[in-house]
């Protein structure tokens, strides 16, 4: 079916006057056909997935495993310096913050250091970027120690003292995936420590189990809910949970995790109620601690051009600080909270516990989605700065299989972290080459060195968690710019981060993706919708609210409508419509009709009065105006509402002599106008492919009216 800009196509060339208007009736589209046959679709993609040969089976064994695409072609001399160097600094940097992210997940610090050799390892063999850092990420852990806590009160393991040790003894590391029931009435068979692993390794299993699934079926697109303010708006509110989970171990307080919603404002409480029995001894190395760490960071990014390497200073005050509270008998002399023995080696493999997947499913899925989503936006990032391209869906593979396989060995969520990638790509990282360097730093500390930070101190670790926090608080700074930018994404970012940080992290990211879509369906719904004039000696037309010195056409409207057209803006798009042209075609209608009626009746009585005159010179006044010209331009669709819409303003306003046209509508909104019977035989409607053309139609064809009116 053709499309056309007049239903009036005529077959002869009018002359004069006539000729200028058909000039822009008779431009000619001829649409591409659409095959629509489901049937042939499914029968040929069917063909596509089922076939098999070697070259295709190659291709899918080679995009499945990238390494095997990059590593033959590994340049050793040119990457391999880069990479080491990379993997060094990044594994120097990952060890104090494994272990001190694992008490923000609520688990000992051997499984931080598990977590972060197994990932490092896996996104080695999986993923398509060569320089995000895939291990430990604050937010993450905080999600998955609420759900930690959660299910070990649940099992009754808050009866027990809130000192956690490692088990030695291997046959009860065997029953790690038992668990316990009645534990006020049956002896443990799993301490709180392996109990909290449990639950972690669990809840990492089913949130790359969905990982795996959104590559599987392609659904990366949810990531698109998740825009960057509302990311960093939920991040930067986690943060405020994070600072408030860490803040008892500064003190020395010995408090119970408070969980669910308003659990920050509930632990300050706990915390201010308990201040007077703070542990002096933790405070001073607390104060200590940040005394040396926060001014160090600020020096390692102020010179960071300068330095090839930054500073270890976390490795640093994690090694003086043990020695201090070791030969200082921190523990024993003044009650310090130390980590505790960190075994060497790796434990025996174990399946998570299949009991707990229905208790956990859910809490899996944010977990999954921030993961994810971080890890391809950070992917995506740096791979256009560095001119190569990544696979999203083989991202989303690389992450789940990061969660899947290391919860088999005792290890909770991961995903990659912007802090240690931006350390990796500074440091010179060719490749994920430095990823097995890092492995391999980590490695050493499990098989050697782990057992001498038995006497660290639990409030060193949590100055190091809270001192990395920097960077997601000093969003408050942006937010002058971002209201400068976009008032629409700060307040997007301020209501998820409130959410997150007074809520629960979980209903705060809920919350910041429901706003932000609402934030969307109201900009829709009360667009901007302005009034054109015409740039001089141009064909173009421009907002009379934005621009001076533009020109109007005498007895032209032009109006813009810049959003679809669809159910929830259509009476904004008719009373706007209505407001701008300073004419409701509805109640010009009804004036008419109401001085009709009483004409008559004054007829029956045979008498006249002035207000009736006065009623009929009102009515009679010209309007201003003769045609409405509509900039569909910024309209994507039209959904039924909207196509229904627009018959009813053309039908109005041809009822007070007021001709509507439409101009510059897209494919998808001609088709919806065609399929929508807009356009029926002996009715005027015409539609244009550019404003300019639609008002020299209509001074054309009002010149015609007026030659045949002087006749």
């Amino acid at each position: 079916m053709a499309e056309f800009n007049d239903v009036h196509s005529g077959t002869e060339m009018p002359e004069g006057d006539d000729a200028k208007c058909s000039f822009h009736n008779r431009m000619f589209l001829e649409p591409q056909e659409k095959k629509r046959s489901v049937k042939a679709l499914v029968v040929k993609q069917a063909k596509k997935s089922c076939s098999c040969t070697p070259a295709k089976v190659k291709d899918y064994v080679f995009s499945f495993f990238p390494v095997l695409q990059w590593l033959p072609k590994y340049k050793l001399r040119e990457y391999l310096l880069g990479d080491i160097m990379s993997g060094v600094i990044v594994g120097v940097l990952l060890v104090p913050q494994s272990i001190a992210y694992s008490l923000l997940a609520g688990q000992e610090p051997i499984y931080g250091l598990y977590t972060s050799f197994f990932a490092s390892i896996i996104y080695f063999i999986f993923g398509t970027s060569r320089h995000i850092s895939v291990g430990i990420f604050g937010v993450l852990c905080l999600m998955v120690g609420q759900v930690v806590d959660r299910e070990l009160q649940r099992a009754g393991y808050d009866l027990e003292p809130d000192a956690l040790s490692v088990l030695t003894d291997t046959a009860v590391y065997v029953n790690t995936t038992i668990s316990p029931v009645n534990q006020t009435s049956q002896e443990l068979l799993c301490d709180k420590s392996c109990y909290a692993i449990t639950v972690g390794a669990t809840i990492t299993f089913i949130a790359g189990v969905y990982q795996v699934a959104m590559g599987f079926f392609q659904v990366g697109f949810v990531s698109v809910y998740l825009s960057d303010s509302l990311l960093s708006g939920f991040v930067t509110g986690a943060s405020f949970t994070i600072l408030t989970s860490q803040a008892k171990y500064l003190l020395g307080l010995d408090i119970p995790r408070s969980s669910g919603i308003g659990s920050v404002i509930a632990t300050w409480i706990n915390i201010f109620r308990n201040i007077h029995k703070t542990n002096i001894c933790d405070l001073i190395t607390s104060f200590l601690c940040f005394l040396v760490l926060i001014p160090t960071k600020e020096l390692n990014e102020h010179f960071k051009s300068r330095l090839k390497a930054p500073i270890p200073v976390e490795l640093v005050v994690i090694v003086a600080a043990t020695l201090a509270s070791h030969f200082g008998k921190l523990r024993e002399t003044y009650g310090s909270s130390v980590a505790g023995h960190i075994p060497t080696g790796f434990l025996p493999p174990s399946p998570p516990d299949w009991n707990l997947i229905p208790n956990v499913a859910l809490d899996a899925i944010p977990i999954a989605i921030i993961g994810f989503a971080i890890t391809v936006s950070l992917s995506e990032m740096f791979a256009k700065k560095h001119g190569y391209s990544v696979k999203a869906n083989q991202e989303m593979y690389a992450i789940g299989f990061c969660n899947i396989i290391p919860s088999f060995f005792h290890c909770f969520t991961t995903s990659a972290a912007l802090a240690k990638t931006l350390v990796k790509e500074s440091t010179g990282c060719r490749t994920q080459m430095s990823g097995v360097v890092t492995g391999l730093v980590i490695l050493l500390v499990l098989l050697v060195i782990a057992p001498l930070f038995y006497s660290l101190q639990k409030c060193v670790l949590a100055v190091i968690t809270i001192v990395n926090l920097r960077g997601a608080l000093r969003k408050f700074k942006d937010l002058p710019k971002m209201w400068y930018l976009s008032r629409v994404d700060t307040v997007i970012w301020i209501v998820t981060m409130a959410a997150s940080a007074l809520i629960s992290t979980e209903i705060g990211l809920l919350v910041g993706v429901c706003f932000s879509m609402l934030c969307v369906i109201f900009r829709t719904q009360r667009p901007e919708a302005p009034l054109l004039g015409w740039v001089a000696e141009s064909e173009t037309y421009e907002s009379l609210s934005a621009y001076k010195n533009l020109q109007t056409k005498p007895g032209i409207v032009v109006f813009r409508f810049e959003a679809p057209l669809y159910y929830i803006n259509k009476e904004c798009f008719k009373s706007t419509l209505y407001k701008q042209t300073g004419v409701n075609p509805v109640g010009v209608k009804t004036a008419k009709k109401k001085v009709a009626k009483r004409m008559l009746r004054e007829k029956e009585v045979d008498s006249r009065v002035n207000e009736t005159s006065i009623s009929m010179d009102f009515v009679s006044e010209p309007l201003g105006f003769h045609t409405i010209v509509i900039d569909c331009c910024a309209v994507q669709f039209l959904d039924t509402a909207g196509i229904c819409t627009l018959k009813e303003v053309c039908r109005d306003y041809r009822e007070i002599d007021v001709q509507v046209l439409l101009a510059q509508c897209n494919p998808s909104v001609r088709s919806s106008l065609i399929r929508g019977e807009f356009f029926k035989e002996g009715e005027d409607h015409l539609l244009f492919h550019s404003v300019h053309q639609a008002v020299d139609f209509a001074l054309g064809s009002q010149g015609r009216s007026g030659n045949s009116a002087s006749k």
